[in-house]
């Protein structure tokens, strides 16, 4: 079974419905292991700032009063953290435009898994777009298409979503410049992944 990747996070929101809500949906996330801290005020989110690493933020834009992220990032410039704005009434696009990403109460499960799949995989999508190299996750997903396996299947197999599944396979036609299954197939063959007689014809 492989090991899902954990994910420290804080969730920042007045509303005890709001954030309760959101920290329970986090925690039934697939590829992620999300670790929550819940935060209610200002002096909270310092207090978490300096005491945890981390990887994502998510604060709804009107949070006490207003949240000026600008202003926030210039008194943590070695954050590595990615803001994520939770809307939960109309609000002006523009303003949350410095946001790493936005979510909405109307959310899908589905969508919400998308977008912090997204976030959380940017750094090793780039030190590997650096290397123009095949991770093993790509290389074992790599093998399965070219044995026949559909996204489906190949979800199965490795415990992860169909849509980490696609994404893995977008960032293979992306790294190879191969955009067809016979075109994997040769690859695999010529690069020893998989063995002729594994090859589905």
């Amino acid at each position: 079974m492989s090991t899902r990747q954990t994910i420290q996070a804080a969730v920042v929101e007045s509303s005890a419905i709001v954030r309760n809500g959101l920290v329970s949906v986090l925690k039934k996330m697939q590829d992620v292991n999300i670790i929550t801290v819940e935060v209610t005020s200002m002096e909270g989110l310092h207090h978490c700032m300096r005491g945890h690493h981390l990887d994502l933020i998510f604060i709804n834009p009107s949070f006490e009063g207003w949240f000026n992220l600008r202003e926030f990032k210039a008194e943590y410039p070695n954050t590595a953290a990615k803001f994520v704005s939770i809307l939960c009434n109309v609000t002006d696009m523009s303003l949350v435009r410095d946001y790493d990403e936005s979510i909405s109460l109307y959310d899908s499960m589905e969508l919400l898994n998308e977008k912090v799949n997204k976030l959380t995989c940017l750094e090793e999508e780039e030190v590997e777009d650096e290397q123009e190299t095949l991770s093993e996750r790509e290389k074992e997903i790599i093998c399965y298409v070219v044995k026949g396996l559909t996204n489906k299947e190949i979800a199965e197999q490795l415990f992860i979503s169909v849509h980490t599944v696609m994404t893995h396979r977008r960032n293979i036609s992306r790294k190879l410049q191969i955009h067809s299954s016979a075109g994997l197939t040769i690859y695999a063959i010529v690069n020893k992944l998989v063995e002729l007689k594994e090859v589905k014809l």
